[in-house]
């Protein structure tokens, strides 16, 4: 899709919007009985996500260590969807939350490399809720493109507070941030931040509360917590080594008493604003537990608690992708404590925030997920049972049937060939594919129509937009390298850049016009300022981490700049921080690469970072 035309594809979908917002269509009747779509008596909905934390990292579901008091409340005020599976890992999920779409058509199947990125003709929920009205904001993890036309403000948020990368301290992210007094993008500009990351988040998230109390807001609160690495305070953390739990757990669990404590406060400022009784308040996880589980070679756990599956994160059994969701609208009749065990998923989120805030549907967006609004009703005796898709691809293009979970209210079949009956066998130990043939063979046709229908467009890069004059000039990092020759290039940490790891994938990119642009490479990043060839020292220390090692000196002697047709190379200066080329491009899509090397070793390494800016 060409930058100019983002506009036109939203007008087709029933939408008009300039960076997301909005027209002044009406919405349509939810067509529950309980909602109206009068636009004064429309919810608020604040959606909130934790990074890593499994369904057992909760002590309403039977952890028997982890303190979440404030949880355990919401818990008993929701209804809880206990059936409820998302992708086993961070980009895909967020993907398919965002678009009520399997993340695998979406663009986004691995957290870095690339396809991490959201497709730009994909509508997001914020884009759905900017069209209605509503003042959308995020703040934490976004994880689905850091760069135009991919960053959230460019897809229907108005309001943003986020983190680069998939995670603080990850290549995208403001150099040395540690999860305490960090830079983070506001509105897309840096801005320095006192306190804890999650505080941060909430703080941000309750400030945009407070400015839109009088007219409808969509807040999607996304922690970038209990994701490693396991910084947290030492008051969290140390109740939990005080019984003997090992290091690592321990601040994993303090971490999430930091969240809970943040949303007791969430739950009590939208009291005290008067917002408690009409906002739908959602609690759910990204994928299954990472800190909170150590498992064996099959996948059982061996400590943590994994509330009686088997996986964690990354898992295509159920520990990797079943999580907790909780939804709760005093106003709306959901509370009470109640269980509802069919069949759901992240998909199934923005469809069903569509009917009960009673938001006009995008035309010609097909949604993979289903509004689930008559079971959360209890209006849903005749059910029907559903097959759902969930897997983990995270290399360059998808392989079918890899980590893959194919589920319905009874069955999962396991990378096609194992069958669990799931309510006989919750703990995934007994395959019975051999007792059940005609199960796995029509399990296996509904998967194959299922990969025939998302994998039509893998062979596509989601390109990042060059020159635009909505981001110029852009910073690429190696975070979104694609592979070389199958290869994974890609580097996620800022670890990566202070060893001087030796790798150099390409950027898929797309010149927003014919001009001449200007290419600077770098080993560190620009708020670090130091040669390429330079060491610099260690990190500060942090409360629960070792410090980070100090960045190592390496040999560069020349650099390489390859883009279209274009290929040139020039010597690295003694001491300079970086290396600028300018070179004539015509608009259109193409790849960039670049290299450092050593005329002694011969060994290159890619620029980790690139600036990039359209002169005229």
């Amino acid at each position: 899709m060409k930058e100019q035309t983002r506009r036109e594809f939203f007008k087709t979908m029933g939408f008009a919007t300039a960076s997301g917002a909005v027209s002044s269509l009406l919405p349509g009747c939810a067509g529950t009985g309980q909602i109206t779509g009068a636009k004064e008596n429309r919810p608020n909905v604040v959606l909130v996500i934790t990074d890593d934390q499994g369904y057992g990292d909760l002590a309403c579901h039977g952890n028997p260590v982890i303190k979440t008091p404030n949880l355990d409340k919401l818990y008993t005020q929701s209804v809880h969807l206990t059936n409820f599976h998302v992708g086993p890992t961070c980009s895909p999920t967020r993907a398919a939350l965002m678009t009520g779409r399997y993340c695998n058509r979406t663009g986004v199947w691995h957290t870095v490399m690339g396809r991490s990125l959201l497709r730009r003709d994909e509508v997001t929920v914020a884009d759905v809720f900017s069209a209605a009205g509503y003042r959308t904001g995020i703040f934490g993890k976004w994880h689905l493109g850091d760069n135009y036309p991919f960053r959230p403000q460019d897809r229907g948020f108005d309001e943003t507070l986020i983190h680069g990368g998939g995670g603080v301290g990850q290549t995208p992210d403001y150099w040395g941030n540690n999860y305490f007094d960090d830079t983070y993008l506001h509105n897309g500009k840096r801005r320095k931040f006192t306190g804890y990351c999650t505080d941060v988040w909430f703080d941000g998230a309750m400030k945009f509360i407070e400015a839109n109390k009088h007219r409808p807001f969509f807040c999607y609160v996304t922690t970038n917590a209990p994701h490693s690495p396991l910084n947290v305070a030492d008051k969290y953390s140390k109740p939990y080594r005080d019984k003997g739990v090992d290091d690592n757990r321990a601040a994993f669990y303090g971490m999430i008493t930091n969240i809970d404590e943040n949303m007791a406060r969430l739950m009590r400022r939208l009291k005290e604003l008067g917002l408690e009784e009409n906002t739908i308040l959602i609690f759910m996880t990204d994928n299954g537990s990472a800190g909170g589980l150590g498992i064996d070679q099959q996948g059982f756990p061996t400590r943590g608690f994994g509330a009686g599956m088997r996986g964690k994160k990354g898992s295509e059994y159920d520990g990797g992708h079943r999580v907790p969701c909780f939804i709760r609208w005093p106003t709306g009749g959901l509370g009470g404590g109640s269980d509802i065990d069919r069949l759901t998923a992240h998909v199934d989120i923005l469809p069903t925030l569509i009917e009960l805030c009673g938001l006009k549907k995008p035309r010609r967006v097909k949604f993979d997920g289903d509004s689930i609004v008559r079971l959360l009703m209890g209006r849903a005796k005749n059910w029907p049972d559903r097959t759902l898709v969930t897997d983990s691809q995270r290399i360059e293009y998808p392989e079918k049937w890899r980590k893959s979970a194919l589920m319905t209210d009874r069955w999962r079949l396991i990378n096609g060939t194992e069958l669990y009956d799931i309510k006989a066998d919750p703990s995934q130990k007994s395959n019975v594919a051999d007792k059940h043939p005609e199960v796995v063979r029509k399990l296996r046709k509904a998967y194959d129509n299922w990969w025939q229908d998302v994998s039509e467009r893998f062979g596509e890069y989601c390109e990042i937009i060059i020159g635009s004059d909505k981001e110029n000039p852009a910073r690429l990092t190696c975070h979104d390298w694609h592979s070389v020759d199958g290869v994974r290039q890609a580097q996620s940490n800022q670890g990566a850049v202070r060893r001087g790891v030796q790798a150099s994938g390409f950027w898929a990119v797309q010149v927003a016009r014919d001009g001449i642009y200007e290419f600077a490479l770098r080993r560190w990043p620009q708020e670090v300022d130091k040669a390429i060839t330079a060491a610099i020292p260690a990190g500060k220390v942090v409360p629960g981490a070792q410090p980070p090692s100090p960045g190592k000196a390496i040999a560069a002697t020349k650099a390489r700049l390859k883009i279209a047709d274009i290929d040139m190379t020039k010597p690295v200066p003694r001491g300079a921080a970086a290396v600028t080329f300018q070179v004539r491009l015509k608009a259109g899509k193409t790849r960039l690469q670049t290299w450092f090397t050593d005329d002694k070793k011969g060994q290159p390494r890619g620029a980790y970072y690139v600036y990039v800016k359209r002169l005229d």
